[in-house]
């Protein structure tokens, strides 16, 4: 705010903001870069030359990066041949805007938040990799989005690497076009970037959505996943997606359309303005259902047919100028005057590149999680359009000692030391860790790993140390939590990390879902966001010896009243005959975690069952989520 710096927001031209790409493959000068509204208004370039009126900027100075369509970027090739505005070689450099708030990079490991925007997504659901699946995506695109931003990072993936030149920091000047020894560098993103998925589907997402409205989500979208302090959103990302039929800011507008953008909640010249956040600095992007724009947002570019190759590089598109620009314009774009790029971003630069040409659009591996297509992105110190760049870590090293996989009882409080070394003196370390069993928790400052379990399996943890200056290490180990015979949980899957309801008996409509986690990564939801009637899921299990008490968390939506709509659990000891109700009707809008416990006698057969009761009716679905039970 009072940055004073070039209006653009970072959008994903459709082919047309691919475009640049294109051009530059085609010996022509990339899409026009964002123009002020000045600019737009005088109808002049920033060199003082005619306007494009092709340009993604023209009309929509806020669209940072926008990505523009196929159609309207051939439109803007023609222009600029007949207007002979080709760009001259050595134009595409970027330069550091000197930051926003502060802020210029995303200097950290990147935290990527998921908002599937409206209930017009359909149904919730859990796919064969675990992760949240609509019926209102019959795409796949749901699926793929959360595979891809799992594998970033993974199976030594270079397309990202082109990240690590990037920085802030006070040590860099504006207008600094590489980056001093002492600078905060972007990190190697080690071990994926998703963090958390969020289905918000309390009511329909608008037709045509502001660029206002969105960032409000994204704001809401913070407050959901308790980011909410300015130091918990430095380095979080919230992808606001928009459902199938929709056309958020107007991206489908055949002549100003575009594909996707990035942005930060306090860009004035939002569509309906900047939105208020309590929380920070909010980055955040637009991402339409483009897979309906068809070919002009890049469905086939690399594959046949390559239904989802637009919309996996739209993303990956957004994702880096986020990563070097994260509020716009305050990290790393062009400021080349004359240059045909000028206000551009990296991915600006290098979109629609065709696939086999230098700098061209491919498919990245990302293991197990899959292949994508992606295109490249700018690179200063290569001075190319990168798919591949080496991982670079600035002179430290970052070093995490493998303490070797892992085994436990669940119940039974666990403890792990984790150790690192840095090749620089003086660094302060950072730990984050993926995968941990459920009721296990790392602490950032110390690297320790404690806590209870509170579910059997076998789990794939990845714990990653980050230095003062970004640089990063990484080890990886399984880590297996058994039940015991006396005194642990008898209770199977009782934490749903199988991904599924294995040791459950299920009636109506039950799953388990990633959006349903109270601690690890999935818990069981019961109900729908359909109208179901009576769902429930039941175990019966015998307490064991040294047990006092059953355990287990719920969260429930229900829009109606405890007279129509509820939430309940009862206990029935199968030995004596009786029934405790563990929790009374419960009607509740507010979606909060609450635990609830009941006595158990060592010995003694019981049966848990986890109730859902919709009255059916259309306009007030009720369900419920339940996780981490326990006997202990």
């Amino acid at each position: 705010m009072g940055h004073s710096r070039r209006i653009r927001r970072a959008k994903y031209a459709a082919l047309t903001g691919i475009a640049s790409l294109a051009l530059a493959a085609a010996g022509l000068a990339g899409a026009a870069g964002p123009a002020s509204a000045q600019d737009i208004s005088s109808s002049q370039g920033s060199s003082g030359s005619e306007f494009n009126p092709w340009s993604p900027q023209n009309g929509h100075p806020y669209r940072h990066g926008a990505v523009p369509g196929m159609s309207q970027h051939e439109n803007y090739k023609k222009w600029l041949a007949a207007h002979n505005q080709a760009a001259a070689t050595g134009q595409q450099t970027l330069s550091y805007g000197g930051g926003v708030d502060g802020i210029g990079v995303q200097s950290g490991h990147s935290k990527v938040y998921l908002v599937f925007y409206g209930n017009q997504w359909g149904s919730q659901t859990t796919d064969a990799n675990g992760n949240a699946k609509f019926s209102g995506d019959s795409a796949g695109a749901a699926g793929a989005t959360q595979q891809m931003f799992k594998g970033i990072g993974t199976n030594g993936e270079t397309w990202s690497a082109d990240l690590t030149q990037w920085c802030d920091g006070p040590a860099v000047a504006t207008g600094a076009v590489s980056c001093p020894s002492n600078a905060n560098f972007v990190p190697y993103q080690s071990g994926g970037v998703l963090s958390g998925v969020w289905y918000d589907n309390a009511a329909a997402s608008p037709s045509q959505a502001t660029g206002n409205q969105l960032a409000q989500e994204a704001v809401k979208a913070a407050g959901h996943f308790g980011n909410t302090t300015a130091a918990a959103n430095r380095d979080a990302y919230y992808i606001i997606l928009s459902p199938h039929g929709t056309n958020p800011d107007d991206y489908q507008n055949p002549s100003t359309g575009y594909c996707a953008w990035h942005d930060w909640n306090g860009d004035t010249t939002l569509t309906g303005g900047a939105a208020n956040s309590p929380y920070g600095d909010i980055a955040f992007s637009n991402q339409p259902y483009n897979i309906d724009a068809g070919s002009n947002c890049g469905v086939g570019f690399v594959n046949s047919p390559g239904t989802l190759d637009g919309w996996t590089m739209t993303l990956g598109h957004e994702w880096h100028e986020m990563m070097s620009d994260q509020n716009p314009a305050g990290g790393w774009t062009n400021h080349v005057s004359g240059s045909s790029y000028n206000g551009q971003e990296n991915s600006d630069e290098c979109a629609w590149i065709q696939p086999g040409s230098t700098g061209g659009a491919a498919n990245v591996s990302f293991g197990t999680f899959g292949s994508y297509a992606e295109q490249a992105s700018w690179s200063n110190d290569t001075n190319s359009c990168a798919i591949s760049h080496a991982i670079l870590t600035h002179g430290n090293t970052v070093t995490v000692t493998n303490p070797g996989n892992q085994n436990g009882t669940v119940g039974t409080a666990a403890s792990l030391q984790i150790h690192a070394t840095d090749s620089a003196s003086g660094q302060t370390l950072s730990y984050s860790a993926t995968g941990l069993p459920a009721g296990l928790a790392i602490n950032a400052s110390t690297g320790l790993i404690s806590g209870t379990p509170t579910a059997a399996g076998t789990s794939g943890v990845t714990v990653t140390v980050t230095d003062t200056t970004g640089a990063t290490g990484s080890t990886s180990f399984s880590w297996t939590e058994s039940t015991s015979g006396g005194g642990g949980n008898t209770v199977t899957n009782g934490g749903f990390e199988n991904g599924n309801l294995t040791g459950w008996t299920a009636a109506g409509s039950t799953s388990a879902t990633s959006a349903a986690a109270h601690s690890g990564s999935y818990g069981a939801m019961v109900g729908s966001t359909s109208p179901t009637g009576d769902s429930s899921l039941a175990q019966t299990f015998t307490a064991p010896t040294g047990s006092s008490k059953v355990s287990f968390w719920y969260s429930n939506t229900c829009d109606d009243t405890v007279t129509y709509d509820w939430a309940t659990a009862t206990l029935k000891d199968n030995t004596t005959g009786t029934t405790t109700t563990v929790l009374a009707k419960t009607c509740t809008t507010t979606g909060t975690w609450t635990n609830k416990t009941a006595t158990v006698t060592p010995g003694h057969s019981y049966t848990l069952t986890l109730s859902n009761h919709d009255d059916n009716y259309a306009g007030d679905p009720t369900y419920t989520y339940y996780d981490d039970v326990t006997v202990s």
